[in-house]
This record gives structure tokens, C-alpha cells and sequence, in this order.
């Protein structure tokens, strides 16, 4: 008679590999990069080629396809990787919770120059006073930040809220109207009529508004030619306002950046025509710490200084 004997061994422990293995295979599959992943972790890419050899040589398999130019994943780095990154996005998320709750902590803020200037930057003051433990730090820039490098916590950015990869929660729209200063109505070219504007230099930003004057000229029932006389061209819409405040010509104005201007008489509307905008602004987040108490505290702030400020007359 013969005797086979079936051992369980599901409840045997699993040799755990390397930390600084994980670590550097994390960092080098989320950049496709050993080269970053040195960068970001501060070691030497031979440091970082050692740690992850190593630790394919603990698990006995193979992770990366090393080519002469070109790093890819093998189907088992492909299947390790979800699993290990969201394990150190638990681990980054856990230590800031921590941090927070027993230290001042800084929050960092990319955006762009002009948002940064004519909205975000005179509100700050509010949320300071609700949130005395939170430092700000705004880096103000025309460049889409890569947000997984971790040294930006935020981004409020303009578009269609869809980025890949990250935590997009939308903010506010904008709508499109020429503004002019209170001055140019007084002076001796009239500004009554839409053809009017052919009197008057127009001021435009370029980039992904340089379209705005001949989108309303459209919306007006006017032929885009109407505007073909003289304009300005600026690259920041900051610029662009104070020009137009300083009554050198009429803007084509964006409600985000016009509406202090406007309550505070700096600015008038000679036309009441508006055209709603199909992109409007999103605070921008990584997906790890979207959730993060300082984080949430913005977006709160974001959104409720957001309703007050277009409840204003």
C-alpha cells in the first residue's frame, strides 16, 4: 500500500524581500527610469541598479527588461508593480496624516501667474485665518508641473479637468466679455455700439485664449473682421487688465480675472453680452493624497471663498 502525504504550506511565512529593493523597484517602474528614480530616492544609479538585481535575485524573478536604450516591465513587473506602488502611496499618505497632526505643515501651490496674481493671491489672508497651521507656498508658472515628483502637493490648472493619472476637482467656469477702463467711455471715440470697436486698439492674451475676440464677435452676430484693426498681444492676462485699466484699449476679459477689477470700478462692461466658457479651473491633485487633511482644507476654502466671490453683485 502506498501513502501520499499532501502538506499544507499555505500558512508558512513569506521571506520578506529588501525595503531599499522595493523602494528603488517603486521609484524606477513609476518613472520608467532608473536614472530618476536615483534622482528622486538621492543614490547613484549604480545604487539603484544593484537594489533592484538584488531584489530579482531574492524573488527568483525577473522585473525589468534592461535594453540598450529602452527599461520596460516584464509581465511580472507588470503584475508586482499596482500592488507595491499602492503600498508606498499608503505609506506616503499615513506619514503626512501623521506629520500634520502633530506639526505645522506646508501646503505647495502651482498655478498660473496670472490666476495666482488676480485671484488667488488676495484671498490667501482667509485662509490663513482659518488655518493658522497650514504654511502656503505658491509657485506661480506657465508649465504643467508633473505632480508625482512630490514637490508640489496642488495644482490649480485650466482646462477640461482631464489629466491622466491624477485627482481633478472642478472649481469654476469662466465667461468671456470685453471690459475697458471707466475713462475710455468718457473720451472723445464713443464706445456705444459694437462697431465701435473698430475705433479702439484691442488688447488679447495669446495661448489657449487668443481665440476670445472673434469667439464673442461670433457669439454677437458680428464678422470676425470687425476686430482686424489695431490690437495688443500679451502673454500673461495680468498684463493684458492692467493695460486696459491704465486705458490704453479694451480686453477681452475672463470673469476669474476681471471681477475684482470690476466691483472695485477699476473696470466696466460697455457691452452686456457674455459667452460662457466650455474649460473652466480644477484643483489638481495626486491621487495618493487627494484625501490628505491639508488638502481637503483647501478645496473646502477653494470652494467655499469660490461661492461667495461670484454670489457678490
Amino acid at each position: 500500500m502506498s501513502v501520499i502525504l499532501l502538506l499544507s504550506v499555505s500558512n508558512m511565512p513569506v521571506k520578506m524581500p529588501s525595503f531599499k529593493g522595493l523602494k528603488a523597484f517603486e521609484s524606477a517602474a513609476r518613472h520608467m527610469s532608473f536614472t530618476k528614480a536615483a534622482e528622486e530616492l538621492n543614490v547613484t544609479q549604480t545604487a539603484i541598479s544593484h537594489q533592484i538585481r538584488r531584489l530579482e535575485e531574492e524573488l527568483g524573478i525577473k522585473l525589468f527588461l534592461r535594453q540598450k536604450n529602452a527599461l520596460s516591465l516584464t509581465t511580472e513587473g507588470h503584475i508586482y508593480f499596482p500592488r507595491i506602488c499602492a503600498i508606498f502611496n499608503e505609506f506616503r499618505h499615513s506619514t503626512e496624516i501623521l506629520l500634520e497632526s502633530c506639526n505645522k505643515s506646508t501646503l505647495t501651490i502651482s498655478t498660473l501667474v496670472s490666476f495666482a496674481s488676480k485671484w488667488l493671491l488676495p484671498r490667501l489672508a482667509s485662509f490663513h485665518e482659518n488655518h493658522p497651521n497650514i504654511d502656503i507656498q505658491v509657485k506661480a508658472s506657465t508649465d504643467l508641473v508633473d505632480l508625482r515628483w512630490g514637490e508640489i502637493d496642488a495644482a490649480i490648472r485650466y482646462g477640461r479637468g482631464d489629466w491622466p493619472g491624477v485627482h481633478a476637482h472642478w472649481l469654476m467656469s469662466d465667461e468671456i466679455f470685453p471690459v475697458c477702463s471707466p475713462a475710455l467711455l468718457k473720451g472723445a471715440r464713443p464706445l456705444k455700439r459694437y462697431e465701435d470697436l473698430q475705433q479702439h486698439t484691442l488688447l488679447q492674451v495669446s495661448g489657449l485664449t487668443s481665440n476670445d475676440w472673434n469667439l464673442w464677435l461670433e457669439a454677437a452676430g458680428l464678422p470676425c473682421a470687425l476686430a482686424n484693426g489695431s490690437r495688443l498681444t500679451f502673454d500673461l492676462a495680468m498684463m493684458a487688465i492692467q493695460t486696459t485699466i491704465d486705458g490704453h484699449g479694451i480686453c477681452i476679459g475672463r470673469t476669474t480675472y476681471v471681477e475684482d477689477d470690476l466691483r472695485a470700478g477699476r473696470l466696466v462692461r460697455p457691452f452686456d453680452l457674455s459667452l460662457p466658457t466650455e474649460q473652466g479651473f480644477y484643483l489638481v491633485t495626486p491621487l495618493a493624497t487627494a484625501s490628505s487633511p491639508k488638502i481637503a482644507a483647501l478645496r473646502n476654502w477653494l470652494d467655499s471663498t469660490i461661492r461667495h466671490s461670484r454670489s457678490l453683485p
